[in-house]
């Protein structure tokens, strides 16, 4: 079942930098901040109330996300829901003939993940999250 937001994801050139606006200015707390070889990423979630915002700084020029920023600029990239089953969503959004770009879910910042093609979803990349036991 989705639960809530989980996080939006936002497409930055520099993490580093956009840490002086969420973090700095905002005040929002870091939650976790790693490098995630296998999506060529730099993830960072920050916490506002239940849900989180998530910077993506693009550490490859290979990737969707570098591929997004070179073709879209900086901004607003995915919505992510939570779900006590990744597993599960997954299999209702193909038997729902959602097209998918994960076949299968996999490891990520905010626990297992999934992604929902934008073709499917008016344009909106949408990932499913199931946070993994003890955080981030």
């Amino acid at each position: 079942m989705l639960t809530k937001v989980h996080h939006v994801g936002i497409v930055v050139k520099s993490a580093d930098e956009a840490l002086k606006f969420y973090r700095d200015a905002l005040g929002l707390a870091v939650t976790a901040d790693r490098v995630i070889e296998d999506q060529g990423v730099r993830g960072i979630l920050l916490q506002i109330g239940q849900s989180e915002i998530e910077l993506l700084e693009p550490t490859r020029d290979d990737t969707g996300v570098a591929r997004f920023l070179a073709s879209r600029g900086e901004g607003m990239h995915h919505i992510c829901f939570e779900s006590d089953d990744v597993d599960r969503e997954l299999e209702a959004a193909r038997a729902k003939g959602i097209q998918l770009i994960d076949e299968k879910p996999r490891p990520g910042l905010a626990g297992m993940i999934c992604f929902l093609h934008p073709k499917s979803n008016h344009g909106v990349l949408v990932e499913f999250a199931t946070p993994l036991p003890g955080g981030h």
